[in-house]
């Protein structure tokens, strides 16, 4: 691999990315943090002959122009590393904390049956920057799919680009995700009027890219990357002259709707429980967060049993 990275770390760091490409969870976009990192190293730290505490340290502090979510996007890469290097025996660093992020007040944008029906036909038909180029008929195959899958399914963004195509089982229409938020397994059953659609276009992406790794290619053995996925739908949202949203409501518009389709049904609870586990919260708390948005369901729970409400709905930490 010729990558040009020149401090003392620099074998480390090749050995920690065979080792994350080995194990299908390598994401190239840790690369440029890497290289920033190595030559933090080498520039500040020149004199050292081994990993230390002090510049791991210097590294992670917040810059000035940072927001605490960057700063955390550059430690997480990192700490990656350090986690694996001290596994291995190969050091014995403190793994940096995170930062706090400030608390979210963004409300997740409630869609409307117009607004979904014209941007799915936007998607339809989006005309690619580069036509007649393997890339842009990759671009034209994927965009009808891969966001109808997230506003069918519910599963996060990250977990759709690194679907990989063993753990796509179309003739019963599961998905198995295994790259998720945390390192926890779970089953997504397709939405019947999904079912098709993934299959067409299995199909048809297979003759582009034959043994594909990934579902959603962004090439052969490669997956798409989170900037291209977010810009790509900002960019047809907005064709649609819609106020700015973001892609991850999505993933809230569905546990909303699935929530307000059972506020009068008596298996209410199981429902809850499946959804919950279908969206691959590790506990029933980080589901409890769609309550405040679901509208008069917190109404109606109080109405009927205050205290039970509120022994079950405690105020939790946001978790997308």
């Amino acid at each position: 691999m010729n990558i040009d990275f020149i401090s003392i770390l620099r074998p480390l760091i090749l050995r920690y990315i065979k080792y994350r490409e080995a194990s299908g969870k390598w994401c190239n976009s840790y690369l440029r943090i890497l290289l920033n990192f190595d030559a933090f190293y080498y520039n500040e730290y020149p004199f050292l002959t081994t990993i230390e505490q002090k510049p791991i340290n210097e590294w992670c502090k917040q810059k000035e122009t940072e927001q605490a979510s960057s700063t955390n996007k550059r430690i997480v890469v990192v700490n990656g590393f350090l986690i694996y290097c001290n596994n291995h025996g190969l050091s014995k660093i403190n793994i940096p904390e995170y930062l706090k992020a400030l608390p979210c007040t963004y409300v997740p944008h409630a869609f409307t049956i117009e607004e979904l029906n014209k941007f799915f036909k936007a998607c339809d038909t989006y005309k690619a920057y580069f036509p007649n180029t393997i890339k842009s008929t990759n671009s034209l195959l994927t965009i009808p799919v891969i966001y109808r899958l997230l506003y069918s399914s519910g599963i996060r963004t990250c977990e759709a680009r690194l679907l990989r195509t063993e753990n796509v089982n179309l003739e019963d229409g599961i998905l198995n995700i295994i790259n998720s938020k945390g390192p926890y397994q779970h089953y997504v059953a397709l939405h019947e009027s999904m079912k098709p659609i993934m299959i067409n276009y299995d199909k048809l992406i297979s003759n582009l890219y034959p043994n594909r790794t990934f579902f959603f290619p962004r090439e052969i053995n490669d997956f798409l990357s989170s900037a291209w996925l977010s810009r790509t739908f900002n960019i047809i949202w907005g064709s649609c002259g819609f106020q700015k949203v973001r892609l991850y409501d999505l993933r809230h518009n569905y546990a909303i709707i699935n929530i307000n389709s059972w506020l009068s049904d008596s298996d209410f609870n199981s429902k809850f429980y499946y959804l919950s586990k279908s969206m691959g919260h590790t506990s029933l708390e980080s589901t409890y967060y769609y309550y405040s948005f679901v509208p008069r369901l917190a109404e109606i729970f109080q109405a009927t049993a205050e205290e039970a409400f509120n022994e079950i709905v405690p105020e939790v930490e946001y978790e997308i």
